[in-house]
């Protein structure tokens, strides 16, 4: 009995090839335009310093704050700093204190030899709601 070698069809042979050429396009669009693609690099590198500088701005606020606590310490607490400060925030001025009215519009002192002159240069300051 005769055996005779079938030959494969030629058509699988193109289908599988376009198949294959088909999938390395899809590929190569994916390197391209993919979520973590060349052209999605920018984007993240933009958002990378985007995040540092956020990241930089937020230590600098904790590191102020962090300062500022550490000024709150008894042992480092000098009282006659504390009390200026406590009159200050409070608009508060003992009898023997030199007080210093200044233009808030130049931060310049308002000085008069006669102090009638000052108070209303201040009073005039006020009135126009100059802060």
């Amino acid at each position: 009995m005769p055996t005779r070698l079938k030959r494969p069809a030629f058509w699988r042979h193109v289908v599988l090839g376009l198949g294959l050429i088909a999938f390395q396009g899809y590929l190569g669009y994916s390197v391209v335009t993919g979520q973590f693609g060349i052209e999605s690099q920018d984007v993240l590198e933009a958002e990378i310093d985007e995040l540092g500088a956020k990241s930089g701005a937020l230590q600098a606020e904790i590191d102020s704050f962090r300062h500022r606590i550490e000024l709150f310490q008894t042992t480092r607490m000098d009282p006659d700093l504390v009390s200026e400060r406590a009159r200050a925030l409070l608009s508060m001025a003992q009898a023997d204190d030199i007080v210093v009215m200044v233009n808030p519009a130049n931060g310049k002192p308002l000085s008069s030899s006669d102090t009638a002159s000052t108070t209303d240069q201040l009073s005039g300051i006020i009135e126009d709601g100059i802060d």
